[in-house]
């Protein structure tokens, strides 16, 4: 008996072989039934052998064929899964890229602002320091003019009440007042030579003690008194205009380190904000930096399993065909 050729199904070469065999179990029953023989001939036991064959591989067909379409269906459905998969992947380490690129951009910038603020504390912190040694000096400068002007005053008024009170009845000692003028700084030189002039006048030597000349000097003040008034008044009038001079000084000082103190306190505000920002920023840009990392790395996992799984269905699907053949 030949060998079927090859790419022969086998269930048809078994049904093939139970048709020829069919069609001799065919001819024995006859010889049979005319009295040859009773019972079941070898040649129907072997017919009955190959039905059984052939049902068997019907069913390990069938079951082939079930198998292999659960098989398929798992590698569309997992080949689809994956391509899905691989796809939102990419897209997502678009979106990732570009938030990282966002929030290093954010981040340089609040860092410039960042030093912006500071230069501009430092600035605003020098501005304070300087004015308030300006006004300290300006402070000091009026405090020992405004002792100067109130020492002179004082003296004036001193020295003009003993002439006045003592106008026609005055003692040698009562010169000494008038005396101590001559050292005040802001005394003006021609009033310290009238009062030079002044306390120069001497009594006349030898006069009766009843005279009055005998109690002192002859009175002659009425013109330095009158001088003495007039620096009085120019010294109260120059006093009062350094106290407003140095009132409206203390206020524009006041004025501007309460400007420059807002200044500072904004900016600080604002640079404390900005620091915490690019905190977030930069914290935001690491856990994007990581999430990045996971994706790409899930992503070539998925690939490469794509991949194999192609191939693995396919060469199953190429073994299927071939068995299906036999």
């Amino acid at each position: 008996m030949q060998r079927p050729t090859r790419g022969v199904p086998m269930v048809a070469l078994v049904a093939g072989a139970l048709l020829v065999a069919s069609g001799y179990a065919a001819s024995v029953d006859l010889s049979v039934k005319s009295g040859v023989g009773s019972g079941v001939t070898p040649v129907q036991k072997v017919i009955q052998l190959m039905e059984d064959m052939l049902a068997k591989g019907k069913a390990e067909k069938h079951d082939e064929q079930v198998q292999f379409a659960a098989y398929k269906q798992f590698c569309d459905d997992t080949i689809v899964e994956k391509k899905r998969a691989i796809a939102e992947a990419n897209e997502k380490i678009e979106v990732l890229k570009a938030d990282i690129e966002k929030y290093m951009a954010t981040a340089a910038r609040l860092t410039r602002e960042i030093a912006a603020h500071d230069e501009d504390i430092s600035v605003w912190k020098g501005d304070q320091n300087a004015a308030s040694k300006v006004r300290e000096i300006e402070n000091a400068d009026y405090d020992a003019m405004h002792k100067d002007y109130s020492e002179s005053i004082d003296a004036l008024q001193r020295a003009i009440a003993v002439l006045k009170k003592e106008a026609y009845d005055r003692k040698q000692s009562s010169l000494a007042q008038v005396s101590n003028l001559q050292s005040l700084t802001l005394i003006p030189p021609e009033a310290k030579k009238a009062i030079d002039a002044f306390l120069l006048q001497e009594p006349t030597e030898g006069l009766d003690v009843s005279a009055p000349e005998a109690y002192g000097y002859e009175f002659q003040s009425h013109g330095i008194i009158e001088m003495l008034e007039k620096l009085l008044d120019k010294f109260i009038a120059e006093r009062t205009d350094l106290e407003k001079t140095e009132m409206n000084s203390k206020h524009a000082f006041d004025m501007l380190m309460q400007d420059l103190k807002a200044q500072i306190d904004q900016a600080t505000q604002d640079r404390g904000e900005k620091s915490e920002m690019k905190a977030k920023k930069l914290q935001a840009k690491a856990d994007a930096q990581g999430d990045l990392t996971d994706t790409t790395t899930t992503k070539e996992a998925d690939e490469k399993y794509l991949a194999d799984l192609t191939a693995t269905c396919e060469q199953k699907a190429s073994d299927f065909e071939s068995r299906q053949q036999l």
